[in-house]
């Protein structure tokens, strides 16, 4: 039997504002096998984005463990983590943050670059899909809202990763554009074996995942 690719056991996390300790996550059991995809949703400041955060090892856990393909991250340091992140990992933020100096294709080049790769038929498949060819020249600042959006996909998909984390990445579009965008993003996932987990307020892009959990009061509960 093969391991997760992702699993947290007993997870906790705890914020210490002044004398006050906030508890975001108490004790979460969570996992995510190759391929599969998740939606998380839940109220704002319910901890969404921080699981999202310490799955990719931004934030660290108070208590708990966190595995990535069976192997327990706690003696990670950098190194290990900068390897997991060039290699298998792949993030869409919610304000995009391309790279503003670079055009369309400097962008997308980026996470090739630092595994020492090139781009490939994989990559010419991504823009063809989101509709991104013809814009390969254009500097990112000049681009809407969607077309940016569509970049930051073609950017966090173009090294293959395994495990794509995004927060909100409908957040900026207007609705019609937002679930084209998780059209094409479930689409282009699968056709890279790529996992999801996905963090959203909007029930309508939850639906593209094959899971549904509901993050409160600290807990993870599964939704239908």
């Amino acid at each position: 039997m093969t391991n997760p690719l992702v699993q947290l056991k007993s997870a906790t996390k705890q914020f210490i504002d002044g004398k006050e300790t906030h508890s975001v996550l108490n004790a979460v059991d969570f996992s995510l096998s190759n391929a599969e995809s998740v939606a998380l949703t839940g109220a704002s400041g319910s901890g969404k984005s921080t699981l999202l955060n310490i799955m990719a090892g931004f934030e660290p856990l108070t208590d708990g463990t966190l595995l990535l393909n069976g192997e327990n991250t706690k003696t990670w340091r950098d190194p290990e983590w900068s390897l997991f992140r060039h290699q298998q990992l792949g993030v869409i933020f919610q304000q995009f943050n391309l790279l503003t100096p670079l055009n369309v294709a400097q962008n997308i080049s980026f996470p090739l670059s630092l595994n020492k790769q090139q781009w490939d038929s994989w990559c010419d498949h991504l823009v063809e899909k989101l509709g991104i060819d013809a814009l390969l020249d254009r500097h990112v600042a000049s681009l809407s809202g969607g077309q940016q959006q569509r970049v930051a996909i073609a950017r966090a998909l173009a090294h293959k990763p395994s495990l794509l984390l995004a927060d909100e990445p409908t957040g900026n579009l207007d609705q019609q554009a937002g679930l084209e965008v998780m059209q094409l993003l479930t689409e282009i996932a699968s056709d890279g074996d790529c996992a999801i987990a996905l963090v959203t307020h909007s029930l309508e892009c939850a639906e593209f995942m094959q899971k549904r959990l509901h993050l409160g009061n600290g807990r993870l509960h599964e939704s239908h």
